[in-house]
């Protein structure tokens, strides 16, 4: 590497250097003797302003500063699945290894190991005509996971040489050639531009939900496959924990986990408990169809803010393949904060609380990577990418500009409440203030695959809750002698909404994760006790300790103790239920 240019200033992160001419916005640069990674992001004239991903002290001026002629890029291919990497893709275990407890500063890690053999099963042949995302081979990367080694985007034309077998990742495993007859040379290693999405054919839209087996979240806010949703909230509500079920729950096919910024005791929570979490879908270990991006909040600044492109960057690949996948960020708050300390440090004009101007339309172009797509190749494949980010509005604020740029662009709002937190109510996710603008999208799977009523007893439970805040006002203000029969019903009927399907508890097995047919019929129980009840209930001279005191009721309660494939047994609670409450009648 040739000595390119001479450091000028350092400002913590920010590194400006002079005689940099030639450089391009957002090329590597390796910066000092000591070789830290450093990325440019701004450009005067031969000056340009360069973030270190790596502690800059006893760093100064005069020191030299090497161009690599690179874009800051994450190497894809086999080897991804089961990695815990920091925020520039470099392999934990492996620095630990090198270096010890203690990252030492400047070292060079592959993403991905250059040893190790795989075996390549080709699925073309000499003389096929491929063109850009066709799928040339496969890789059984986990026990879980089939690893497809695609055309890169920008190459096609006419296989010329194929080689299944046992390669490691730089081994040439096909030739194609071009319409021009040049000779393209494929390995199953390829790099991908951060900053830069991955092309697709189309984006289509949202259609199917992501199922998390958590009641609240799919029943009253569902988040569509290739959606994008946020969970805001103050600090201890449950936002990791609220990520942490995603991830092991949800039936994404891959987990790509981002700790962004997070307390290094959290993550580390977080890295030990993932590899020992057994897959609830297969039996098998999580980390098998996950990838995780630490980098947490005593790691280097400025790698907080590669660290969300690495993962997304990441996420499209398997995106590509024609895997569903699902990426948790945790926490964006903490990426703006990264964007908030360069952009001063750059001497930018400072926008709303001290964040940049461009924050808007940096969380912009994030949230808009997920989809569902059709993906490149001249096979039918499709994928989608689902994005769920954590925001920490300093304290509980959602007014504040992270929580505000990523309302607009997110369709899923899932906001955490601490009052609900400190009752012991989990997941603490406010039913009055959240809102998911997807229903329609997944009206028709549900419909479809679960029953024509669920749409309208859904949004009939949601008014519910709704009624249940005003009468609750009423009761606060002149009691609860004041209500009617049927304003006691609803009072009744929303209190069971809330401890019997919205309250999940985590360390019962059973209740941990509920299918959607099972939230449906579960959901049903309780309504049906409501809709049987509206005329009873004003009945002249009625009472209501008798409603409360039937046998059924104390069966409705516990009924998220049926095993889900027991459709015969909430059938038979669905007409006890009407008999019974229909025997108050006069």
């Amino acid at each position: 590497m040739e000595n390119h240019g001479t450091i000028i200033k350092v400002s913590g992160p920010l590194v400006v250097a002079k005689g940099m001419d030639g450089a391009r916005m957002y090329e590597v640069v390796r910066v000092s003797e000591k070789k830290l990674i450093g990325e440019i992001i701004g450009i005067d004239g031969d000056k340009a302003s360069i973030q270190v991903y790596e502690e800059t002290a006893g760093i100064g001026p005069g020191e030299p500063v090497f161009p690599t002629g690179e874009t800051m890029t994450v190497e894809l291919g086999p080897g991804l699945l089961q990695s815990i990497y920091d925020g520039i893709q470099r392999p934990l275990p492996l620095l630990q290894e090198k270096a010890g407890e203690y990252i030492t500063r400047g070292l060079d890690v592959p993403g991905l190991d250059r040893e190790k053999k795989w075996d390549f099963q080709a699925k073309k042949a000499s003389g096929d005509k491929v063109v850009g995302g066709d799928v040339l081979g496969v890789v059984q990367e986990t026990s879980l996971i089939e690893h497809r080694v695609m055309c890169p985007p920008a190459i096609s034309g006419t296989v010329k040489e194929i080689k299944s077998g046992s390669h490691n990742i730089e081994e040439i495993v096909a030739v194609i050639e071009d319409a021009d007859g040049k000779e393209h040379k494929i390995s199953m290693l390829q790099k991908w531009p951060i900053r830069n999405p991955r092309p697709v054919k189309t984006k289509t839209v949202p259609y199917r939900p992501l199922v998390s087996g958590t009641r609240i979240l799919d029943t009253l806010f569902p988040l569509a496959k290739g959606g994008a949703g946020c969970i805001p909230g103050p600090f201890g509500a449950g936002k990791t924990v609220t990520q942490q079920t995603l991830a092991k729950y949800c039936d994404a096919e891959i987990i790509v986990y981002i700790g962004c910024g997070e307390r290094g005791n959290e993550m580390t929570d977080v890295l030990m408990e993932f590899p020992e979490l057994e897959d609830p879908n297969t039996g098998e270990k999580l980390m098998k169809r996950t990838v995780m991006v630490a980098n947490t909040s005593n790691m280097p600044v400025a790698a907080r803010e590669a660290s969300i492109y690495t993962g997304v960057t990441i996420a499209e690949y398997f995106r590509d393949m024609g895997y569903s996948v699902a990426l948790m960020a945790d926490s964006t708050s903490r990426w703006a904060e990264a964007l908030r300390e360069m952009s001063g440090r750059l001497e930018e004009m400072p926008g709303e609380e001290g964040y940049p101007a461009y924050l808007g339309s940096r969380t912009a172009q994030f949230y808009e990577r997920s989809g569902i797509v059709k993906c490149l190749g001249n096979e039918d494949r499709e994928g989608s990418l689902t994005l769920i980010g954590a925001v920490s509005p300093p304290g509980g604020d959602l007014s504040e500009p992270v929580t505000q740029n990523t309302l607009r662009v997110t369709k899923v709002f899932w906001g955490l409440d601490a009052k609900l937190a400190y009752r012991r109510h989990f997941p603490a996710i406010n039913w009055l203030s959240s809102y998911s603008l997807y229903q329609d999208n997944v009206k028709d799977y549900w419909d479809k695959e679960i029953s024509p009523e669920f749409a309208k007893i859904r949004t009939q439970a949601m008014g519910l809750l709704q009624e249940e805040a005003k009468l609750e006002e009423i009761v606060r203000l002149v009691g609860m002698d004041a209500l009617s029969p049927k304003e006691r019903l609803i009072l009744e009927t929303a209190k069971s909404l809330r401890e019997d399907f919205l309250f999940q508890n985590a360390f019962d097995e059973m209740d941990a994760y509920t299918p959607l047919k099972k939230q449906y019929w579960m959901l049903k129980s309780i309504m049906n006790v409501y809709n049987h009840s509206q005329k009873i209930v004003e009945q002249e001279d009625f009472n209501f300790d008798d409603l409360l005191n039937l046998p059924v009721m104390d069966r409705i309660t516990k009924c998220k103790a049926i095993e889900a494939d027991k459709e015969d047994e909430y059938k038979k609670l669905w007409e006890d239920t009407e008999r019974e409450i229909l025997g108050l009648q006069k």
